[in-house]
Formats: C-alpha cells, sequence, structure tokens
C-alpha cells in the first residue's frame, strides 16, 4: 500500500454527505481547527448545513472545543471532485443504500490520492460488502459514529478483507487525535457493536409493548432511572461485575449463570461454557486494571450522584 500521509499535516476534510450525520462530523471537525469542504447533490445543502453547525457550536462551546475555531471555515459543493480536491482525509456519510455507497467508493477511488484514508458512517454495512471493484480499497475503513457526531465521542473503525491493517490503525490513531473515544474492532460484526447491544434492547422493547407487558413510558423509565444511570461509568459488564460482590463477575457468573436460561428475554441465551466464563471473567479483571473492588464501587456511586444531580432526579 501507498505510504499513508501524517496525520498532523492535514488541515482539510471532506466530508461527503450533508445531512444529520455528516452534517455533525462537519462540525465537529470546523470545532478541532479543520477546514472543511462538503459535498451534497441537494439543492438546499449549504443552508440545511448553516443551521446544524450554528446549532451544534454553543454545545460544542461548553465542552471548550471551539477556542481559536472558525465555524465558518467550510465550503459546500455539488461536485465531488471539487469538493475532496486537498483534503487529506475523507468521511463519507450518504444515505444507508449499498449500491449506492458502491458507486460514490468508486468515484472517491478515483478522485482521491492513494494515500488518503477514506472513512465511511455506515451504521450496518461491512467495508468487505462495499469496497467492490476498487483500485485502491485498501484504504477504505469504516468510521461508525454516534448521533449527534459532533457530541457523542464514540467511533467504532474497522477494516474490510481488503483494508490494509496499516490503514486501520490510522483511522483509529486520527480519530483519536482529533479526540474522539476509538473502539478498534479486530473483525466486521454486522451492525457492529454498539449497534448489535442498542437493536437488543430495541427489539425486547417492542416484544413488551406488543406482548401488553409495559409501556413505553415504562420501558424508558426502567433505563434512565435504573441501569441507564450505572453504565456511563462502567457498561454493563463492569456493572453485573460489581453484581457479584467482592467475588466480581466469578461469582456473578457462577451464581446466575443458570438463569440465563430463564424465559426472561425472546433471544435465546449463549451457553455458558467454561472458555466463554474464563473469558468474561478475564476480560472484566482487565477492564478493572487497578481498581479494586472499593474502588469501583466509589467511582459508581459517584457518578450516579452527579448525573441524577443533573437531571434533576431525586426519585
Amino acid at each position: 500500500m501507498t505510504a499513508l500521509r501524517s496525520a498532523s499535516s492535514i488541515d482539510t476534510i471532506a466530508c461527503v454527505g450533508a445531512g444529520t450525520i455528516g452534517g455533525g462530523w462537519a462540525a465537529y471537525f470546523l470545532a478541532r481547527g479543520y477546514r472543511v469542504k462538503v459535498w451534497d447533490p441537494a439543492e438546499d445543502a449549504a443552508e440545511k448545513l448553516g443551521r446544524l453547525i450554528d446549532a451544534a457550536w454553543p454545545a460544542l462551546a461548553e465542552l471548550d472545543m471551539v477556542e481559536g475555531a472558525d465555524k465558518s471555515a467550510f465550503t459546500v459543493h455539488r461536485d465531488l471532485a471539487e469538493a475532496v480536491a486537498d483534503a487529506g482525509f475523507v468521511q463519507e456519510s450518504a444515505p444507508e443504500n449499498l449500491q449506492l455507497k458502491r458507486e460514490l467508493f468508486a468515484e472517491l477511488d478515483e478522485l482521491t490520492a492513494p494515500d488518503v484514508v477514506i472513512g465511511s458512517s455506515t451504521s450496518g454495512y461491512p467495508m468487505t460488502e462495499m469496497a467492490v471493484n476498487l483500485v485502491h480499497p485498501e484504504r477504505f475503513v469504516v468510521g461508525h459514529p454516534f448521533n449527534p457526531p459532533y457530541l457523542i465521542p464514540l467511533v467504532e473503525v474497522v477494516g474490510g478483507e481488503l483494508t490494509d491493517p496499516a490503514a486501520v490503525r490510522w483511522a483509529a490513531e486520527f480519530y483519536e487525535l482529533i479526540g474522539k473515544s476509538v473502539i478498534l474492532m479486530e473483525r466486521e460484526v454486522p451492525g457492529f457493536i454498539a449497534n448489535r447491544l442498542q437493536e437488543a434492547l430495541w427489539r425486547e422493547a417492542l416484544h413488551m409493548i406488543d406482548q401488553g407487558e409495559a409501556t413505553v413510558e415504562q420501558i424508558d423509565r426502567s433505563i434512565t432511572d435504573g441501569p441507564g444511570l450505572r453504565w456511563p461509568m462502567h457498561g454493563p459488564m463492569l456493572t453485573f461485575h460489581l453484581a457479584g460482590g467482592e467475588g466480581g463477575m466469578a461469582h456473578m457468573l457462577d451464581h446466575f449463570g443458570p438463569s440465563l436460561k430463564s424465559p426472561w428475554t425472546r433471544l435465546l441465551a449463549p451457553e455458558l461454557t467454561g472458555q466463554l466464563r474464563d473469558a468474561v471473567v478475564a476480560g472484566c479483571d482487565l477492564a478493572a486494571g487497578e481498581r479494586s473492588f472499593a474502588d469501583l464501587v466509589a467511582e459508581r456511586d459517584a457518578g450516579i450522584v452527579a448525573i441524577r444531580k443533573l437531571a434533576g432526579g431525586q426519585r
């Protein structure tokens, strides 16, 4: 693969697509001090993008991210070649249409230098399915953000079968350079990681509503006033690690493992093999690091108190 340009040398980024996600990326890149060139075929793209950036800027300012940045340092183009010219990185955020993305990738492959990494905001398609019939598929990666991209830090990064690992590492390092929280995935997973988890919760919620088991208000409150308060600190895995008390995840799985077979959910539970058990326990130990059980409890409790105060929820 052609040597990739230095991420620190990039001053211009092209955003392909100016919808909710593409426009959110543009606002974020502007806040990080980049010049942004945006391509979108819609006639009112420039007007809508301007409104989105104006709406996003106060929140970005609250995060102390806009000092020295120029929110007007963007241009909107209807010609793709013009938009990607001089761009050191391209973030594609076109509609979720596989054939559209394939055709668009082919154009980007032809119009950009082979040392430019192209990241896709796709929320579901594997890069292997999108990067077909390209001359330089090795520099195409998934950089899956979450809405709104200018506020939610997470980006899931993964390559396809033809992506060079160096390009995947480059993309991960670039997103981290601009302040994103990066999950560098080791292999392609349909829907990636976070969407898979969101989808499981979403489907179970729809089942309960359909069966008359819970209302929308009850379902939302069950998360906002329940486990959702713990997840910002530790996520679902370390949350269950603490549920095992001082015995941690090992005690949790050994004690509650049989309940995986209880008919609480419409989703089939995996077989709790010794290998799966040990992998989960080891993962929790690694995630906890040097933090003791008491440290994790204190961290969780302080976070929940802060979130409840912020939300004004003293229920």
